[in-house]
């Protein structure tokens, strides 16, 4: 699915500036990235977010802050901290004197984006929640996500591939979150499960495509592993 010409989404003035501030601030924390949760995954994740919520009855001023500080602070940089996404977020934002119910908002959507294991359960409380999640996690998929999925096995020095290590089932948060295995085992251990977790109709479309194309990777990965080409 070709991603039709986004149309700008309007925010009064004061939102408007929340944002160019909010996207200065994020830009100088992501820049130098080298684990693929860069500035240009977040820009990337904040156009899907627009793109998917324009086909919803949502409040765009949420979801756009949302959007960009949703990586503002990864637990797994952080030694598994699942909080300090959430609180770096509230500091900034009650530092642009925001009111308090979206800085919640914004917070607990953050708190709640992250895969946590194929029988971990993170299902979003609002809309504007469903829409970034999607967001997010189409930036996992297709060639863009394979591209991120071996900067990351890269950064944290894992194998490429190891058939004598398989995929797991990760029952919890703990396991997902301390699982070291090498890069291919995440294509089954998260990112071909996402087409069927996504939230909305526009996040189910454009992830069908995506999913795909990670198949036929796959396909052309083993039959070179194999030597058949």
């Amino acid at each position: 699915m070709n991603n039709p010409t986004l149309k700008p989404f309007p925010l009064n003035k004061k939102q408007d500036k929340i944002i160019q501030k909010t996207k200065v601030f994020v830009k100088n924390k992501r820049k130098k990235e080298g684990s693929g949760h860069d500035w240009q995954h977040v820009l990337r994740v904040l156009k899907n977010a627009i793109l998917i919520g324009e086909n919803e009855n949502i409040d765009m001023f949420i979801v756009q802050l949302a959007a960009l500080l949703h990586d503002i602070a990864d637990w797994k940089f952080h030694k598994g901290d699942e909080n300090i996404g959430p609180q770096t977020a509230h500091k900034f934002l009650n530092e642009l004197q925001i009111e308090i119910s979206v800085i919640n908002h914004v917070c607990q959507i953050i708190k709640n984006i992250s895969f946590k294991g194929q029988n971990v359960k993170t299902e979003m409380q609002t809309k504007e929640g469903e829409v970034v999640q999607d967001a997010d996690r189409l930036d996992a998929i297709g060639a863009i996500g394979i591209a991120r999925t071996f900067a990351y096995g890269g950064f944290t020095k894992r194998e490429i591939y190891n058939p004598e290590i398989k995929p797991q089932i990760h029952q919890t948060f703990e396991e997902y979150k301390n699982n070291q295995n090498p890069t291919i085992n995440h294509f089954y251990e998260k990112l071909l499960l996402l087409k069927n977790r996504m939230n909305t109709k526009t996040g189910r479309q454009i992830a069908q495509e995506r999913h795909l194309f990670m198949e036929k990777f796959l396909n052309q990965f083993y039959q070179e592993i194999e030597g058949k080409l």
